[in-house]
């Protein structure tokens, strides 16, 4: 088992252990980092930008996301804690939510699993593209509980790099199903294994960095023992973690929740979600020459982090009009950035990001 210090970051003790290491970086400049990455010679993982302190119109925008959305968050973590109690039965849940973005939705679950009577655990870990997911942490989890309970947690899905990222992860891995219980919020191209919507929405948690996710940074690659995180100390005075969630459970304390429906998954509407993701993204590939679809970030809040984090080229979205997209519109006009107006053309996608080819 490995022996590391638990830590819950701006969150409450018992909502989240982080199974990551602690670290201290040089921070590397955006462009230097995107010039990097696109010339091989460094790897993401390898590399942190200082992450810059939210504006006011920024923080305002997240709040007026909160109070339009928390609500609906309540509903949907109620009825995904739900959906896992009963595919569980008595078993305990163990909740591994991936670092960054499933570690808001993994707090709310273990909430709303709690304050169900149900026995859960929640652990916070990485998983890198290309790299796969941090071995060391999840042998630390199947050490204290086995497989069976296990449920994998992240935000949303974009173009589903992830879910391909637990299968290669996983596949040589005994005790887990070949397709891996991968809890989402929202679906939209369709690759989850449970979610409460296949909406791409404006996920309040999607549109902020590390003040909604306990302070701490994007995951580190490690070749040996537990993948790194930097402690963003610097954004302490603007963080919203703890008022997220106390937000959504307040609004999940009024709900009826005999009355709410089990989270459902059609296989045949996944599969045209996941065809028609692919042609919005292969053909957003060949109009704007585009050589790797990893510069293709599709979904607001895959957007949004993208223009916050990266040196994007250009913004589609759905309709410029759209109040769910009012933050990205804005980030990328302090950028300087083209926004175009693609409607149809995005499918299912309100909103995406190109990255700038740098080299």
């Amino acid at each position: 088992m490995v022996n590391n210090l638990p830590f819950s970051g701006s969150y409450q003790a018992g909502d989240v252990e982080f199974l990551l290491k602690p670290v201290e970086i040089d921070m590397t400049p955006v462009e230097q980092k995107e010039q990097l990455i696109q010339s091989g010679a460094r790897h993401y993982s390898e590399m942190l930008s200082q992450e810059p302190e939210p504006t006011r119109w920024h923080l305002e925008l997240f709040s007026r996301a909160l109070d339009a959305g928390a609500g609906r968050l309540a509903k949907e973590v109620t009825m995904l804690a739900r959906t896992l109690a009963h595919q569980f039965g008595d078993m305990p849940i163990v909740l591994v939510s991936l670092v960054r973005a499933g570690v808001p939705l993994g707090v709310m679950l273990q909430q709303a699993l709690r304050a169900m009577g149900r026995e859960s655990y929640h652990y916070g870990i990485s998983i890198i593209r290309d790299r796969g997911i941090d071995e060391a942490a999840l042998e630390s989890i199947e050490a204290r509980h086995g497989t069976a309970g296990i449920v994998f947690v992240d935000g949303w899905t974009g173009k589903g790099a992830i879910t391909g990222e637990l299968i290669r992860s996983l596949e040589h891995r005994p005790g887990y199903p070949a397709q891996p219980r991968l809890v989402v919020l929202a679906d939209p191209c369709g690759k989850a294994w449970l979610s409460a919507s296949d909406d791409d929405w404006l996920i309040p948690f999607g549109i902020m960095g590390a003040p909604v996710s306990g302070l701490i940074s994007r995951s580190l690659w490690s070749e040996a023992g537990l993948h790194g995180c930097v402690q963003c100390d610097h954004l302490a005075q603007y963080d919203c973690s703890q008022q997220l969630v106390n937000t959504v459970a307040e609004y999940a304390r009024s709900l009826d929740v005999s009355a709410l429906p089990a989270c459902q998954q059609d296989p045949q509407h996944q599969q045209q979600l996941v065809a028609q993701s692919e042609a919005v993204i292969a053909m957003l590939a060949a109009r704007y020459q585009v050589n790797s679809i990893n510069r293709i970030k599709p979904g607001i809040a895959e957007a949004t982090r993208a223009v916050l984090r990266r040196v994007p080229d250009q913004v589609l979205v759905r309709s410029v009009d759209d109040p769910d997209v009012a933050l990205l519109v804005y980030l990328a006009q302090q950028k300087g950035l083209t926004i175009t107006e693609a409607g149809a053309d995005l499918g299912q996608y309100r909103a995406v990001t190109i990255i700038k080819k740098v080299l």
